[in-house]
């Protein structure tokens, strides 16, 4: 059985609704944020970030994104992403590495400020620069989508909404509004920082 190791409102969301829609059993282990942190939770986790995936062999994984490609792996039958070898996996594959590599960091930057500076001062300039990284990735992700009603795949699996898309980097089948526009709830936030 596997365990999910999670907080609520963090990105172990995405890795639950893998599990659900792949009907695999886990037990969720809730981990509350703590200073120190728990050195037991820390030897499967060295950052003590969540989501931590045990395997059923009690190897653990980290990084979402990794953990919902594994899950996508371990069970073809929920058809969770495109098989491998079929057109669409290069394109899942690679939009799965741009949401986790260039919009969630852009995001960690805008809600953790004070982690990318010494600077008393400088938060106000680091979440300035991340709502800038966050509209170049999200002008690259309607580019994609333009003309298109999924980012990778003819189908979506996965369960979504037109008012949000999946973070942190998962899945990368973000649904185009019917205006046209990419649904992008960060963005909506951001508009009242700035």
């Amino acid at each position: 059985m596997y365990k999910l190791y999670t907080r609520p409102g963090s990105g172990g969301f995405v890795v639950e609704a893998a599990l659900a829609l792949a009907n695999a059993q886990f037990d969720q282990i809730d981990v509350p944020k703590k200073d120190p942190p728990d050195p037991a939770f820390l030897d499967i986790s060295p950052l003590n970030q969540v989501p931590v995936l045990t395997l059923p062999n009690g190897q653990s994984i980290t990084e979402s994104a990794a953990i919902c490609i594994l899950l996508a792996e371990r069970h073809p039958e929920a058809g969770l992403a495109p098989a491998a070898g079929s057109p669409d996996r290069a394109g899942f594959l690679r939009w799965m590495a741009f949401m986790s590599s260039v919009l969630y960091p852009a995001i960690l930057r805008l809600y953790y400020a004070h982690r990318y500076t010494t600077d008393a001062d400088g938060k106000k300039a680091v979440k300035q620069a991340a709502i800038a990284e966050m509209d170049r990735g999200f002008a690259i992700v309607d580019a994609a989508l333009e003309g298109r009603g999924w980012l990778s795949a003819t189908r979506c699996r996965w369960p979504t909404s037109t008012s949000s898309c999946w973070w942190p980097g998962t899945p990368i089948w973000t649904r185009r509004e019917p205006t046209g526009r990419t649904s992008n709830a960060y963005g909506r936030r951001c508009a009242r920082i700035r």
